[in-house]
This record gives structure tokens, sequence and C-alpha cells, in this order.
């Protein structure tokens, strides 16, 4: 049981809508009101996903992912979804436990990865006021679990004296779930580390999301006890702690997404949950809508404005931005449905520059400004 003491529903959904914004993940309730016109009938979940058989937490994802279907919205790579849902809703009684997902499905790149793990840390950080620690592994692709399969499987015939029954047992149910076991943790250094066995294809992502983590100053540690376990998760996993315990765990999950749309889905996601009251919960002023969207081009952007995000969330200006969407044109696309009076854009050149263009919108007026001046000229404007 928890010793955390429970979070106020309302102060978790003021931080989920607040983190969102600056890290460009959009409540799922929003798009669903968008969409409510054009939704479908309900349908069942894939034939050849079998729901009974999944993990809790990857029975979580499914069920978002079925939502995200039944809504009529329809991910791609081209034009990904990044959003955060809750089963926390105003003017019902708080669940018994909160649950808050943050989701980037069809975004096949490491920044997606990081900017999701970024934003989660963030808000659990605000929600708890305190500073959580990120935790970071890679069980590689399929082909890459087979062949680690195959090595614990050798390690624990070999050490199964040391290892005892209750360890052995596990193994025979799920192999990977006994290199979690509390007596193959004394023997960690001995027992055989996912990461030894990636695929080319996933080392390379596993490096990649590592690199972008370490560019943007996010601490992080590696975590070689961490194992997505269930068939649904592959490459990266990730938890996040605070006060020792595990506040957040976040997988990719390309298998579980495929199904729902009928195409290849790369896409990563992470669950967080919470000891709230019982009661109903209050309203929450949500925010409206942004004064200013920050539009990032290229790889260098993306690493300026992940470090940016704290500091222009501490300032509480009304700015949204989608650092995990790597094309311009679905960022245009989605910065002309909100119509906000500016734009704020940094390419390869401001960033390495260290500046931001300011377009007011209106008028194509552009100004120039400094990155070590952003927010207070921010302030002036909008």
């Amino acid at each position: 049981m928890s010793s955390l003491a429970p979070i106020r529903p309302e102060e978790m959904l003021r931080r989920a809508h607040a983190v969102g914004n600056y890290y460009g993940f959009v409540p799922f309730s929003a798009l669903t009101a968008q969409a409510r016109d054009r939704r479908p009938a309900r349908e069942p979940y894939p034939k050849e996903l079998a729901v009974s058989e999944l993990d809790p937490l990857a029975q979580t994802v499914a069920a978002f992912l079925k939502h995200v279907r039944d809504a009529g919205i329809t991910p791609s790579v081209r034009q990904p979804l990044f959003a955060w849902h809750t089963n926390v809703t105003v003017g019902r009684p708080a669940p018994k436990q909160a649950v808050v997902q943050f989701h980037a499905i069809g975004a096949p790149h490491a920044i997606a990865d990081a900017v999701l793990m970024r934003a989660v840390r963030a808000f659990i950080a605000d929600t708890l006021k305190t500073e959580p620690t990120l935790h970071v592994n890679s069980t590689g692709d399929r082909e890459t679990r087979a062949r680690y399969a195959r090595e614990l499987d050798h390690y624990l015939r070999r050490s199964g004296a040391k290892l005892g029954e209750d360890c052995l047992s596990c193994a025979k149910r799920d192999i990977l779930a006994a290199a979690e076991t509390p007596i193959s943790q004394l023997y960690r250094e001995d027992t055989p580390a996912s990461t030894d066995h990636l695929s080319e294809a996933s080392r390379k992502h596993f490096e990649n999301v590592l690199e972008f983590l370490e560019e943007t100053e996010t601490s992080y540690a590696l975590a070689p006890e961490l194992t997505s376990r269930a068939n649904a998760w592959t490459e990266t996993c990730f938890e996040i702690r605070a006060h020792g315990e595990r506040m957040a765990w976040g997988a990719r999950h390309h298998e579980l997404a495929t199904p729902f749309f009928n195409a290849a889905l790369p896409s990563v996601a992470a669950i967080v949950r919470f000891s709230v009251p019982r009661g109903v919960v209050p309203a929450v002023r949500e925010p409206g809508k942004p004064k200013a969207v920050f539009l990032h081009i290229g790889e260098e952007a993306k690493r300026t404005s992940v470090r940016l995000a704290e500091d222009l969330r501490r300032t509480r200006l009304p700015i949204m931005q989608m650092i995990g969407i790597e094309s311009l044109t679905e960022q245009m696309r989605i910065a002309e449905a909100l119509k906000p009076p500016y734009y704020i854009l940094m390419g390869r050149k401001e960033a390495l520059e260290g500046t931001v263009i300011l377009r007011e919108r209106a008028t194509h007026t552009e100004t120039v400004i400094p990155l070590e001046n952003l927010a207070v000229s921010l302030k002036a404007v909008i």
C-alpha cells in the first residue's frame, strides 16, 4: 500500500493540463468533443488481440487505443497523436485510484520517448512537489527479446541452486519475470542484461533516446532490472520513482497499437497512478486557447525547446508547443486550427544563435528575441 498522502484530483487535473500544453500533449477529452459529430459505432477489440492475456498496464493502454479508434481518430506516422487521458472526471465521484496516461501514437523516433519521459516526470514533480527519478532500460524488439529469453534460460539453469525454487518456478511461468524476482536481483551482476542482446536497430534507437536525454540535460539512471515482460511491450521501457515508490511506468508498444488502426503504428505510452480522496471531483479551470504556439524545425531546435519548457511553464505564459511532432507541416496544421495571435519560430539557425522569431499572425510582423530574455520579452507582448 502506498505511503504517499492522497492527491486532490482537481490539483492533478490542473497539473496535467499545464504540463500537456508545454510539452505538446492534448487532453483526449478535448479531441473526443471535437470528433463527437463524426464518431462511428463502437467496435469490439481487434480479433488478433487477446486482451485477457495482456498484463494490467497493457490492458489499460489497449482500452485507450480502443477509445481513440471509436472516436474516429486515426493517428498515423504522418499525423501522430500526442495526448493525455485520465479516469478522473469533473462532477463525478473520484475513482479508488487515479490513472493518468500520456501517449505518443504513431511516433517512431527517439524524440517521442524522451519528450514523454520529460513530460511525465514534470507532471509527477509538480503534483507531488518533489524531484522524482527516471530509470531507463531497453528490452529491444521481438528478435532481441527471444535472444535475451534464451540467455536468461541458460543462466537460470546454471544458477538454479543459488536462486532457489521460487525463482525457478517463476521462470517456468514467465522467463523475463524471473529476472525481476528479489533473489535474482541479489545476483544482478551475474544476470544477463537485455541491452547486451539488442539488435542493431534496437541498439540505435536506445542510443538515440539516451543521447536526447543527455543533450536536454535530463537526468536518468540506467536500470537493467527493468524488463517489459509481456509481449505487448518492446524497445525502451522506463519508470519514474518518487519517495521510494514507482509512480509511473512507460514503454513502447508497436504490436499493441497496430491492430487498432490496420497499419504499422510505432507508439509509446506512460501510465501514472495516484491515490485520491473519495468524493465528487470539483470543477477545474482549464487553460484557455494559447496566445502563442511554439514551432520547431530540426533536432537542434527540438532539444533547445525541451530545455526551455520548464522555464516557460514556470512563467505561466499561455504558450503551447508540440515538441514530439517532427513535421513542421503537421505542427502548422495543428497551430492553424488554434488560430493563436502569435507564432514562436525556431529553426537550426536560431537554435545555434540562441534566438527565436516572434511572428504576429495577423500582420506577419517578425521580431527576433534572444533566448536569455525570452520569458521577459514574451510577457511584455502576449
